[in-house]
Formats: C-alpha cells, structure tokens, sequence
C-alpha cells in the first residue's frame, strides 16, 4: 500500500476548526452544525459507499452498475473535498487577516486589482445557477489563479484546477439564516475568509499539493 494513500471506504468526516458559535453571527450555531455534522458526513458516507461498491464490481467483474456509481463517486468525492476547505478557509470575524503576498501578486497578475477579483468571484457565487459553489482554483495548466461556478461539485470544472477558496451557495450553507437571500449570505461571508490559510493553500497549490485539513 502506498504511504498515506486513503484506504478503499475509509475517508472521515474532517473535524471543524472551531467551535459551532464561532463563525456568529453570520453563520449560526444550528446551520453550522447541520451543515458539517449531517450534509458533509452524507457525502463522506456516499463517498465511502460508491467507492467500496466499484471494488466489489471489479472483483466481481460486474459493471452493470458502472454508471449509477462513478456518479456517486463524483458527486460525493466532490462534496468532501469542496466542504473540507470550505471549513479551513472561515474563521472567526476579525481572525482572517489580510491576503497574503503570493495571494496578492497572483490576483493583481491575472485580475488588475483586488475589487475585481472580490466582485467576480462574489458574482460567480451568486449567480451559480440552482445549488452550487464559487471556487477560486489555481490552475497550474495557465499558471495562474481562475475563478470557476459549478453547479454541482463535478460540473463546470477545468481539470487539473486546485481549489484555493469556495463559497458555498447550496441551500443549506445559508437558508436558515438568510432565506433566499443569498448575496446577503455572501457579502456577509467574505469578512469569515481566512486568508492566512488561502494563502498557505495557494503556496501548497503551487507544488501540487492539497489537504483537507487546516495548517497549524
């Protein structure tokens, strides 16, 4: 077995990095908890299921399945991976500090200025149609950052793309706490980002590597 490869059906629910009450008030207690104890926990569950049934299929040289499971797989990887670092990249109002040098330089390079970037990516956001993600990746094909919309976790994606900051605009991320409004949800959002860690993750992005846990 390959050194620190994740096991077949073993992938677990990341623990948050901060208590439920910490991202008040704009994200609640109640929506913090459902959202990482019941959704997440779905998609690592789903994760686990689709990946332990394409082992039983190739063992047992039975596909017929094929196409019901890689979407499982898909949707569910997605999901945990996309809501690991949403959990990492929030902190406490008053706790993200600023973007980083590298964070900075790459978004002046391809952006202009920050306020682009920040309108962009928050239009994105918004604009995803029925439930989805903005995601800032760093995309090491072109080089540089691109921000991305998909509907889907799978969907709209450019291969090869390494997520360094994701909003999510599901339902569930805001509507007990901002109804249909979701814009509000944003903008009230952006002040949790933790720069600290987009910018540990851009650098790490940069070397090919990503993690579903926060730094020290």
């Amino acid at each position: 077995m390959l050194v620190n490869m994740v096991p077949t059906g073993q992938h677990q629910l990341p623990p948050l990095p901060y208590t439920y009450s910490a991202l008040e008030p704009v994200i609640s207690q109640t929506t913090l908890r459902l959202h990482h104890d019941k959704h997440h926990k779905t998609y690592v569950d789903g994760l686990n299921k689709a990946e332990i049934s394409l082992e039983q299929a190739r063992r047992s040289n039975n596909y017929d399945l094929i196409k019901y499971w890689e979407n499982e797989l898909a949707f569910n990887g997605s999901g945990h991976i996309l809501h690991s670092i949403y959990w990492t990249i929030m902190a406490p109002l008053g706790m993200g500090g600023k973007p980083g040098s590298s964070t900075m330089n790459h978004i002046m390079a391809y952006f202009g200025n920050f306020n682009a970037f920040k309108e962009q990516f928050k239009s994105a956001a918004e604009k995803v149609e029925a439930s989805g993600w903005g995601i800032l990746t760093w995309q090491p094909t072109w080089k540089r950052l691109e921000i991305l919309m998909s509907e889907k976790h799978q969907n709209l994606t450019q291969w090869s793309g390494i997520p360094i900051l994701v909003c999510d605009t599901w339902e569930h991320a805001y509507y007990l706490d901002y109804q249909n409004n979701r814009r509000k949800y944003i903008d009230a959002w952006w002040e949790l980002i933790n720069w600290h860690e987009v910018e540990r993750r851009l650098l790490m992005a940069l070397n090919g590597q990503v993690t579903l846990t926060m730094g020290i």
